[in-house]
């Protein structure tokens, strides 16, 4: 069993687009700009939004965020996506997820410049990805890509399963994966929490991707032997041992799964740091011009 550590790769890549970026700063070119957009205080998203900035710092990438009460008007939210599609400094932007109820988050993804999302939401971008043509690939795809790339897992004929249908993950996921492209060619089945007998479905994977968000989930009789297991799971559950009375823990009941595994996915340090890393990836193609010209 290989653990597929997400945090060393994602150093490796970072490491690879610090050493880009170095070049295109000795070359006299414009250093990648990405801005980030955070409403409210929720914990997980402020976490998340520090860790972008984090990661920009690390890379040489210039970086501006932009924090907002959870009590700004869906008008103002507005102005200030438009503000940044028209600022020429900035290369890419997301508005970091969840919004406040108010506030509808489709409009929000819709207002943004395709040619800057970054997140790869935009309606444009999703269908292109769909056509098989380039586009920013939503940030936890990439990521998942990445990591079966890197670690030369095999996906040609080989049955994906994927748990939860969300545009964020899974049904992107799935678009990606049956593509006639390395990696890709799955016959790909996308399960969730309507699917009967989801079991059953899951035992068929020959690659598990669960995205699924209840902690646990996936139980070692779901699993077949030798099957790759990718946990895009985060969820808190109680355990007061740790000093914040909570733990994070995925979508797989890892220590009980882990062992029929021919490579999984731990939670945290999977796939988390690897959608931080696509996001710059994204980032560094919107600076060069590299889809939209």
């Amino acid at each position: 069993m290989t653990i597929l550590d997400g945090k060393n790769l994602a150093h490796e890549i970072k490491q690879e687009i610090a050493a880009e970026v170095a070049q295109i700063k000795a070359m006299g070119g414009n250093v990648p700009h990405l801005a980030a957009v955070l409403v409210g205080d929720n914990p997980a998203s402020q976490a998340y939004v520090r860790n972008k900035v984090n990661s920009c710092d690390e890379c040489g990438f210039e970086s501006t965020l932009i924090k907002k009460d959870d009590s700004i008007s869906e008008e103002e939210l507005l102005e200030i996506v438009n503000d940044l599609n028209e600022n020429p400094d900035i290369d890419g932007f997301i508005v970091q997820l969840p919004l406040p109820k108010h506030i509808d988050e489709s409009k929000v993804t819709l207002a943004i410049d395709h040619r800057k999302d970054v997140d790869g939401f935009h309606p444009i971008n999703f269908g292109r990805m769909a056509q098989g043509l380039s586009s920013y690939l939503p940030a936890t795809p990439f990521g998942i890509l990445q990591m079966l790339e890197r670690y030369n897992i095999e996906t040609q004929g080989k049955h994906c399963v994927i748990l939860g249908r969300s545009n964020i993950v899974g049904t992107p996921m799935g678009i990606l994966l049956s593509r006639k492209a390395y990696p890709g060619n799955c016959t790909v089945t996308l399960t969730h929490s309507r699917t009967a007998d989801i079991s059953n479905q899951v035992r068929r994977g020959d690659i598990v991707i669960a995205a699924i968000g209840v902690a646990h989930f996936v139980t070692a009789d779901m699993i077949k032997e030798g099957a790759v297991v990718i946990d895009v799971g985060m969820n808190r559950i109680e355990d007061p041992t740790r000093k914040r009375g909570y733990r994070l823990v995925g979508d797989v009941d890892y220590d009980n799964v882990a062992p029929k595994c021919s490579f999984i996915t731990p939670v945290p340090g999977g796939v988390g740091p690897m959608t931080v890393t696509s996001l710059l990836l994204n980032t560094l193609k919107a600076s060069r011009k590299e889809i939209y010209g």
